[in-house]
């Protein structure tokens, strides 16, 4: 158990701090939004979940919701994001592309200068889900506090487009680590 609460501030008792209020830091929110069809986009996004997680302290709250489950509400309640999507027909996917259209007018002017990341699976290139991404954020004004993070299935064949996805232990590191960075950087103040 912490130090005791004293008018909203953590006041430390003893010799070094004896009689100071230290403000307390508020928790921040970081909210993962995606859809996945062949569930390779999932396994991204709950891979940078487990990493943003990875916070022992507590510091920072991690919402994960699929893309038609999250709305306006969410993304006012969030210090950061990060969006994931597979790559269809060289876009975002339809849904995630439609959870942007339900929020973008509640939201316009209120998440300004937000940090987000973004994650795309693709079966051959990726980079212009990535392109469409940066574009909706500009549109929302939010920041971007990382290169688009691209995995390629290879995926080209009508079969294999539809097949369930395996992401493999190093692109899903690399996931982990984004979302622990995005954690540690809300966490800090950094973004």
């Amino acid at each position: 158990m912490g130090p005791p609460l004293h008018g909203g501030k953590r006041v430390f008792r003893g010799h070094r701090a004896r009689g100071y209020a230290l403000p307390m830091s508020p928790r921040k929110t970081l909210l993962i939004v995606y859809h996945s069809m062949t569930d390779g986009t999932r396994q991204m996004a709950d891979a940078a979940r487990a990493g943003a997680c990875s916070d022992k302290d507590g510091a920072v709250q991690v919402r994960l919701l699929h893309a038609a489950q999250a709305g306006a509400a969410d993304v006012l309640g969030a210090d950061g994001f990060i969006f994931a999507t597979p790559e269809n027909l060289a876009a975002i996917s339809g849904q995630l592309k439609d959870f942007f259209d339900r929020s973008y007018y509640a939201v316009l002017d209120h998440v300004n200068g937000r940090p987000y990341a973004c994650l795309v699976c693709a079966g051959s290139d990726g980079h212009n889900a990535a392109r469409q991404m940066e574009r909706i954020a500009t549109g929302w004004r939010l920041r971007a506090i990382a290169e688009p993070l691209i995995v390629c299935t290879h995926a080209q064949t009508p079969e294999a487009i539809l097949a369930r996805k395996s992401i493999c232990s190093d692109e899903l590191e690399r996931c982990r680590s984004l979302g622990e960075a995005m954690a540690q950087g809300l966490a800090l103040g950094v973004f």
